[in-house]
């Protein structure tokens, strides 16, 4: 994303922030709709979004430092520091997992195995969907405005996204079918690379640049295009599996 944000974006160093904030956010929420609309294997998906978010805990805030102040060398007048953007991913992701772990390793042992897997976890699956429905809707009607306003910027984020989600994906499938994986584990781990956790970068890109930036706008173009692209992605594979019989 680096590398696209810059080949497409040469002149706009507020737009490429925002593509970086993106690109650096890995999926934990989407790509579970994405694996099971393409019936790739669930426990894998599950171990990949627990990893992601994980590394996304440890390694996010040093990542964008290194790709916006070092390398790319941003002359932004906003102080782009370490601990405001290790905040906002400790508060975003940090606060859900640990209500998790508690959640599980609580009530669990209290309520009992069988209440727990097959009553509370269902209606909290239920309850999950629509947190995140309600969390993209909160995050485009603050935008929706701006994303209106400014067609042609948002125009200009949405041809390196698009790149990135075809490269992503496809070589990653190459990649896998190429190491043997069968088709559940490829196509699991082909929306997992390719998929971005859009919430979490305009949290960060908010609570770093402000709710009227252009690093914001950037970010709220991610689901724009990611959700139709990676609905096509999930009609191709499932056209591929059933014509060549994948296995």
């Amino acid at each position: 994303m680096l590398g696209l944000a810059w080949a497409f974006l040469p002149d706009r160093s507020d737009l490429r922030e925002g593509l970086i904030f993106v690109g650096l956010a890995r999926c934990i929420a989407m790509v579970l709709i994405w694996n099971g609309l393409s019936g790739g294997d669930s426990q894998y998906c599950a171990i990949l979004v627990s990893i992601n978010s994980i590394l996304q805990m440890i390694l996010y805030a040093p990542y964008a430092i290194f790709m916006i102040k070092i390398i790319s060398k941003s002359n932004t007048d906003v102080i782009l520091s370490y601990s405001q953007i290790a905040k906002s991913v400790g508060v975003f992701l940090g606060i859900p997992l640990g209500g998790g772990i508690i959640t599980r390793f609580g009530l669990r042992p209290l309520i009992g195995a069988h209440k727990y897997d097959n009553v509370l976890m269902r209606w909290m699956g239920s309850l999950s969907l629509i947190g995140l429905l309600f969390t993209i809707l909160i995050l485009f009607a603050s935008q929706g405005k701006r994303v209106v306003q400014q067609i042609v910027s948002v125009l200009r984020v949405a041809a390196p996204m698009v790149c990135y989600f075809i490269l992503v994906f496809f070589s990653t499938l190459a990649i896998t079918l190429k190491l043997g994986f069968g088709y559940k584990l490829s196509i699991t781990q082909s929306f997992t690379a390719s998929s971005n956790n859009f919430e979490l970068a305009i949290a960060i890109a908010v609570a770093t640049f402000g709710h009227n930036s252009n690093q914001a706008l950037a970010a709220t173009v991610g689901p724009l295009i990611e959700v139709p692209v990676l609905l096509a992605f999930v009609y191709i594979v499932n056209f591929l599996h059933n014509k060549m019989n994948w296995k």
